[in-house]
């Protein structure tokens, strides 16, 4: 049995491809998510364990910086070569055109020299003195300046310096630097710069014969616990770890996405080993006569399964290898901090996981046809050709089916009517995914009616080509429900996620139109470290004398004692949405509660709150108002008077300034008028509602984009297993389509018959994943806790139902010419 396998796995190894490919790319894109996040992990390993080698210990301040008595005590330590303080404060760079580079003010650090700096050098050299500095790679490109050219900072009084920029530098791993882009000074000009009272790191080298550990004793003998001291192998796996709270969640979807993949590879090759037990009806039965007994069959079939899952999954590692490569360096396009010198790594555990993942997959997916195939009786041998299998549903099914159906329908409504928030979601996801396995249980039953729906205008269209198409896609239910379903995953999921994605585009422009009713709103960039905005109290009234400006609204905000407190924008137009209470009684004395602080509070209008102010202590102030949480307009956790807050607070710059054009058609001419105005305060950010807009747009499309290609791959599976089940089901009626072509059915329209009967099942697939697709998304988006617009994107929908029918059509190219091209005599005279 063993050799007669074998041999028929050489003498049929073409209609295992298809099978083998599936299987592949499943494996493939498993293995591909390791290999990319073992590379990744590697290549910061390597340079934490660089960093490691530099600096024996590294103290780190636990509330506020290491003040510099503390810098020089640590000199003084014995066992300690040398001691260097890192700087890290806020020192906008200004670009070319004057403005602070970048919606974040650039963070200024100081970089080290001799043997404790751990700085990478793109280009060029460290600062040498008070008038030179170095940029980020990233700033430096995008901002436009190279080594040589001058760059303006702002210090600490918003005076603008100027420096000789001589280097530029990579920030690695480091998420805040890469996130804000860097300017680098040496310690003195940093400090001075920044304005800062110290320093957030100080890195130790230990003298010749002291080890990192030794002096680590010393050191927190002499500090006690007010910092946090590590040796630098300590470091360099606080670093990693750090690194690895991003990285675990890229993992986790990928896996997601990957275990997709693997079950609609699943579904093929459970079709794929259904078909071929059923073509091989004869050969097992002849098997049988001659004294092979029914264990026999059944291990033969999952020989060959094991054969396809070790050969496909062994394949499938080469193709991860290529996938994470390719991802690795997508990312190093899209400027992910990432090591830029890391080599693919590809790790036991990955080589194991995967040749693991695949044969478990194949095998598990093919135990159900191999038992088939022990039902077989000898007599089987003598029949003239396979016989077709007849479908019914039975109690069992109908039970199963039923269950699961109401099971998901049960949980999605507990998610929206009695769960909320995360917990409400995933609940509605494990709704979704209990309701389609009753989709795929009924599948069988569905495929009947639904064929001959999608099929109504072919039958009609295409003449006796387009009847036979269609009714050779109901013949077995069961094999075409099997087909379909794969197709079907793929687009339940961009369905879903075209309504999440279309329908929260539509509620924030909506939001953005209705809560956002001007032309252009300034902030500063950052704020002081007393919780107040940098923003000039003179710039709303330099905008208010501008012709071309209508009106000009100020919001005014201090975060102070662990709130925030501001007054109302002064503006009819600029009122937040009031849950009870009312704003017109907001008076002196008086205070408006955002709807979560009173909720943590446990106060309602009429009550009295506390609040302690920098000009006035503690006062006791009268709610009068709650307002709306999640308004565009921010509803502050404390809002006062404009009189009342400059009571408490003294005058405060505005927090952001509202601006409305003058003339609704000259928003251009307005716009370079506000430019004009603001030349003077570079830290002023200006934004208008469509650049707001446009940014919302431009994170929603590139999202739904990634999740579309990782998609891409479970789709392709699914067409894959079209493609295969046409083609055996070609091969299993080479005698049919002999006899239709004895009696008149040309080759195009035998080829017209089989890309029909593949559309069909493409547009079955199709229609049943959009239906779930659309009633799982609006399931979805009933458990997000704001209110949500539901709006199905029917382009997008559409255009799923018309790649999927052209998709079959595609899939069904090869084994329609492979019919087409077949002799009628050998084919009527085959067995």
């Amino acid at each position: 049995m063993l050799r007669t396998t074998l041999a028929g796995l050489v003498a049929h190894r073409l209609r295992l491809l298809l099978t083998s490919l599936a299987i592949t790319l499943g494996v493939g894109f498993i293995s591909g998510t390791f290999v990319l996040t073992d590379t990744i992990e590697q290549g910061f390993r390597q340079l934490f364990t660089a960093d490691a080698d530099k600096v024996a210990v590294a103290v780190t301040p636990k509330d506020e910086d290491i003040p510099g008595d503390v810098l020089a005590k640590l000199k003084a330590l014995p066992g300690v070569a040398g001691a260097q303080g890192l700087v890290r404060g806020t020192a906008p760079l200004l670009d070319k055109s004057g403005r602070a580079a970048g919606s974040t003010a650039t963070s200024g650090i100081s970089v080290a020299t001799g043997p404790l700096d751990r700085t990478i050098y793109v280009s060029g050299k460290a600062p040498g003195g008070p008038g030179e500095a170095v940029l980020d790679e990233n700033t430096a490109t995008t901002r436009q300046f190279e080594v040589g050219d001058t760059v303006t900072v702002l210090d600490v009084a918003e005076k603008r310096r100027q420096f000789t920029l001589v280097g530029v530098i990579d920030v690695g791993v480091d998420q805040n630097l890469a996130f804000t882009g860097a300017v680098g000074f040496d310690t003195a000009t940093a400090l001075e710069m920044t304005g800062a009272k110290g320093y957030h790191e100080v890195d130790l080298a230990a003298a010749a014969g002291v080890s990192p550990e030794t002096l680590k004793k010393t050191v927190s003998e002499a500090l006690g616990r007010t910092y946090t001291i590590r040796t630098g192998e300590e470091l360099a796996q606080k670093l990693a770890l750090d690194s690895n709270v991003q990285l675990d969640y890229l993992v986790l979807v990928l896996l997601l996405f990957g275990c997709v993949a693997m079950f609609v590879a699943a579904l093929v090759i459970y079709n794929t080993f259904n078909i071929l037990v059923a073509q091989r009806t004869r050969e097992m039965a002849l098997l049988r006569c001659i004294g092979a007994t029914r264990g026999q069959v059944f291990r033969s079939i999952l020989l060959e399964s094991v054969v396809v899952g070790l050969i496909s999954s062994a394949l499938g590692l080469l193709v991860g290898l290529g996938l994470g490569a390719l991802a690795l360096s997508a990312l190093s396009r899209f400027d992910a901090p990432v090591p830029s010198d890391a080599t693919i790594a590809l790790t036991p555990r990955t080589i194991v996981l995967g040749l693991v993942v695949g044969l478990l997959v194949t095998v598990v997916a093919a135990v159900l046809p191999a038992r088939g195939a022990t039902r077989v009786a000898p007599i089987a041998a003598l029949r003239s050709q396979v016989e077709e299998q007849t479908f019914r549903a039975g109690l069992a099914r109908s039970i199963s089916a039923g269950l699961l159906l109401a099971g998901g329908l049960g949980l999605t409504a507990v998610a929206i009517w009695v769960l909320d928030g995360d917990i409400g979601l995933l609940t509605a996801m494990g709704g979704g995914a209990v309701f389609f396995l009753g989709v795929i249980v009924i599948g069988p039953v569905l495929i009947s009616p639904l064929s001959a729906f999608a099929g109504w205008v072919p039958r009609k269209v295409f003449g006796v080509p387009g009847r036979l198409a269609v009714d050779n896609s109901r013949r077995n239910p069961k094999r075409a429900a099997t087909t379909t379903v794969a197709l079907t995953i793929g687009v339940t999921l961009m369905t879903l996620i075209s309504v999440i994605t279309t329908s929260t585009r539509e509620t924030v422009v909506g939001s953005l139109d209705e809560q956002f009713p001007v032309d252009f709103m300034i902030t500063a960039q950052y704020g002081r470290e007393d919780g107040r905005p940098l923003l000039p109290s003179e710039v709303p009234a330099k905008l208010r004398a501008l012709p071309e400006v209508g009106l000009v609204a100020e919001l005014r905000q201090v975060d102070h004692g662990g709130v925030t407190v501001g007054s109302l924008p002064d503006g009819a137009a600029f009122r937040p949405e009031v849950t009870s209470g009312s704003l017109a009684a907001l008076g002196p004395g008086t205070v408006a509660l955002a709807d979560d602080q009173a909720k943590n509070l446990g106060v309602r209008v009429g009550d009295t709150v506390p609040l302690d102010t920098t000009e006035a202590g503690r006062v006791d102030l009268k709610v009068v108002a709650v307002l709306a949480d999640g308004d565009f307009n921010q509803a502050l956790p404390y809002t006062v008077t404009l009189a009342d807050f400059e009571k408490y607070y003294g005058v405060v710059g505005p927090a952001r300034v509202y601006v409305k054009a003058k003339d609704p058609a000259a928003v251009d001419a307005s716009r370079r008028a506000v430019e004009s105005a603001l030349v003077a305060y570079p830290t002023a950010q200006l934004s208008s509602a469509a650049e707001v807009r446009g940014e919302f747009d431009e994170a929603f499309d590139m999202m739904f984009t990634i999740f579309a290609a990782l998609l891409g791959l479970a789709i392709l599976i699914s067409l894959l297993g079209i493609a295969n089940t046409l083609s055996l089901s070609v091969h299993e009626r080479t005698r049919e389509s002999a006899l239709l072509r004895a009696l008149g059915l040309t080759r195009p329209q035998l080829r017209g018959m089989l890309s029909i009967e593949a559309l069909v099942l493409g547009l079955v697939g199709a229609m049943v994943g959009v239906v779930i697709g659309v009633a799982f998304g609006w399931a979805a988006l009933q458990t997000i806790p704001n209110e949500t617009v539901f709006v199905v994107p029917v382009g997008q929908v559409l255009l799923y139902l018309v790649l999927s029918a052209l998709a079959g059509v595609l899939a069904a190219v090869l084994p329609a010419r492979r019919a087409a091209n077949a002799s009628i005599v050998g084919s009527l005279a085959s067995s």
